[in-house]
């Protein structure tokens, strides 16, 4: 049996790293994007002067939601909805702000409660899926690691590659969530007049930019699950 290290490359470079590479530059200019974009609307002060927690209690009374909670959390874009305890807690970046980018960071976080209250089905699968995800993303890689050093112990591998598997369905389902959020952010904000004009439009594009962190990670996972299976997808049967 082959030794792990260069599978089918002897001890050369491993052609497979080139997923991983464009994973990370993926999620690279993800961040960078959303960052920039961000902090170029957080200077854009909303016609309304309303706040992100504003914003969100506002969206939250008028949806006709009295149980959730807005609450301030300390961090940069941790902005994020808890179902558990019904709170929305905005980030630093954004409770207090009266920027367009925080106001629809805000929306988008209520248009997560507003998918919560009436069922959405696929948050539905992904909370369900989130015992599974932290799962795989906590043990798919080390059960591998595990079977390479038990000189190629294919059963552990490939139960390791569903386990992680586990974690990129997760990523993927993460999706359409996130995206039918931010398409409920800025519906909301425009009806309700809270942004008004190109400031929909600027909002927007934050939400988008946002979006597309999740795109990348989604990418970033399923790059390396392609190239776990390219490397030991088949690695028993061409062994025997």
């Amino acid at each position: 049996m082959m030794p792990y290290y260069g599978y089918g490359y002897g001890f050369h470079f491993d052609p497979t790293y080139i997923l991983v590479l464009i994973g990370a530059v993926l999620s690279i200019l993800a961040s960078a994007k959303v960052n920039s974009t961000y902090a170029r609307y957080s200077r854009v002060r909303s016609r309304t002067g309303m706040t992100g927690a504003q914003a969100a209690e506002r969206i939250l009374y008028q949806a006709g939601i009295r149980d959730v909670k807005v609450e301030h959390v300390r961090g940069n874009l941790t902005d994020h909805y808890d179902p558990s305890s019904k709170t929305v807690r905005l980030s630093d970046a954004t409770y207090d702000s009266p920027s367009v980018a925080a106001v629809g960071v805000a929306a988008h976080e209520c248009g997560h409660v507003l998918q919560h209250y009436q069922g959405y089905a696929p948050l539905k699968i992904r909370s369900a899926l989130v015992p599974a995800a932290n799962f795989g993303s906590r043990l798919g890689m080390p059960l591998i690691l595990i079977g390479v050093l038990m000189g190629m112990n294919q059963t552990l591998v490939s139960i390791g590659i569903w386990v992680f598997s586990l974690a990129v369905l997760f990523q993927i389902v993460t999706l359409p969530v996130e995206f039918n959020a931010s398409n409920r952010a800025v519906q909301i904000l425009d009806r309700q007049g809270i942004l008004a004009g190109e400031e929909v439009g600027q909002c927007r594009k934050v939400l988008s930019a946002a979006a597309l962190t999740y795109v990348a990670a989604a990418a970033a996972s399923v790059l390396q699950l392609l190239r776990l299976v390219m490397l030991f997808g088949g690695r028993g049967r061409n062994d025997d």
